[in-house]
Parts: structure tokens; sequence; C-alpha cells
């Protein structure tokens, strides 16, 4: 990894994760909180993307597509969380594995209730 001048060991090679803590000013490792909210933010935002199918716009997105591109979306945008808490977390002694299941879970409960009960 490049680092900033005036970081690292003076162009011999890698770098340290103090180098990179002093750089961004925290550790990534703290910052589960912010992914997990910016996930639900997303996942909001991709509903609220479709709802304007649903209410605004029916003749020209119906509801059965709307469905799968909502589902489909927050498939991928849950992957991408587990992805990033993950790597993250890599070689830290952080476990947040009880925060991404609860997360995970309850989109999942949103996402089949939004399927079930909106735009019939």
């Amino acid at each position: 990894m490049t680092l900033p001048k005036g970081f690292g060991s003076g162009g011999a090679g890698g770098s340290s994760s103090a180098d990179v803590e002093r750089m961004i000013g925290r550790r990534v490792e703290n910052m589960t909180g912010m992914i997990t909210i910016s996930f639900i933010a997303a996942w909001l935002a991709t509903f609220g993307g479709t709802a304007a199918g649903y209410f605004y716009y029916p003749w020209a997105y119906p509801t059965p597509s709307g469905h799968f591109a909502f589902i489909v979306l927050t498939i991928i945008e849950a992957i991408g969380y587990i992805f990033c808490v993950k790597v993250m977390e890599e070689g830290s002694n952080k476990n947040s594995n009880g925060l991404v299941a609860g997360v995970i879970g309850a989109v999942t409960v949103g996402t089949i209730l939004i399927a079930l009960l909106v735009g019939k």
C-alpha cells in the first residue's frame, strides 16, 4: 500500500496498521456501526426507488418487476454489507457476528413483508 509522504517506513515497503491509523485518524475496526447504518440507509433508499414505481408510475413499472428489482438489489446490498464488515474486522479481536445476523435477519423480514404487502 502506498501511503502519503511522512507515513510508513520511508519507501522501504509495506505499511503497518499504526501508520494507516495515524493517516486516517481512526481504526476501521471501530466503524461497524457506521457501515451498518449505511447498509440500512441503502436498503431504505432501494425501497424508496422502487416505491416510486409502485405508487407513482404503476403503468410503467409493474409491481412484480418492482418486487424482483427490490429483492435482487437487497441481496446484492446484503452481500456487500457482510463483505465490508468481515474484511474490516479481519485480523482484529472484534466479533460482530450477532450484529450482522440481526441486521440481515431484520432486513430479510422487512423485504419479505414489503414484497407481500406493498403494491397489491
